[in-house]
């Protein structure tokens, strides 16, 4: 059996408000291997957005073991958990974010050339992962001439455009109308599962959870 994308062992994180203590993560297990895609679900202030991030290696403060692609990553420097998170993930978040000033191509050329890929090459990539998602007719539309839809369509694509073996995605539909949010999920998941990246998906809908490989729910901040 092939080992994990990512593991995580016995995960804590806690806040400070007002004085009291909060346990938003009380000791969380979880593996995800290549290619599957798992349903992150529990209400809205359960934890979801803080457990991504800690997978994401977008903050420290955390307890527990985080493994990225086989690396511990827990006690790497800031340097190297940028490298990690360079090289094996992809994000997907629920407000797009892209830049306002670059088309849609340049959009997804941008993060590769980041990751040192030619122009060319990345052209090529950002030109064929926007054509498999119905844009081939945007690709020099800026972010405003196009609709919410079309906007998450290019952070899929964005996500997609380093061959991420794992990518994130926070309520990546939230921000949708549900006939757009169910095209734009159909799309997300035909895409990963095309390219062979594994996903962890935060959603509190249980209609789009469904459609993935797995769900588990974080509750009181441990994972059922």
């Amino acid at each position: 059996m092939s080992e994990p994308v990512v593991r995580l062992t016995k995960l804590t994180r806690s806040f400070e408000q007002g004085g009291v203590r909060i346990d938003v993560l009380r000791g969380v297990d979880l593996e995800i291997r290549p290619g599957e895609i798992v349903a992150l679900v529990g209400p809205s202030g359960s934890g979801k957005s803080t457990l991504l991030q800690a997978v994401g290696l977008l903050e420290g403060g955390f307890g527990g073991k985080i493994e990225i692609a086989g690396t511990d990553a827990s006690g790497l420097s800031g340097d190297d958990r940028s490298r990690l998170r360079r090289d094996h993930l992809g994000f997907v978040y629920q407000f797009h974010h892209l830049l306002p000033d670059f088309n849609a191509q340049e959009n997804v050329i941008l993060p590769q050339m980041v990751s040192h890929v030619s122009r060319a090459d990345a052209e090529v990539r950002a030109d064929e992962l926007l054509t498999g998602l119905g844009l081939a007719k945007r690709l020099t539309h800026r972010p405003s001439q196009l609709s919410g839809g079309e906007q998450q369509r290019v952070a899929v694509a964005r996500a997609l455009a380093n061959h991420p073996e794992l990518v994130l995605a926070d309520e990546p539909t939230g921000n949708l109308d549900e006939m757009t949010a169910d095209r734009v999920l159909d799309e997300f998941l035909r895409l990963v599962r095309g390219e062979g990246s594994a996903a962890l998906v935060a959603t509190h809908n249980e209609r789009l959870a469904a459609k993935m490989d797995r769900v588990v729910r974080l509750h009181e901040g441990v994972l059922e």
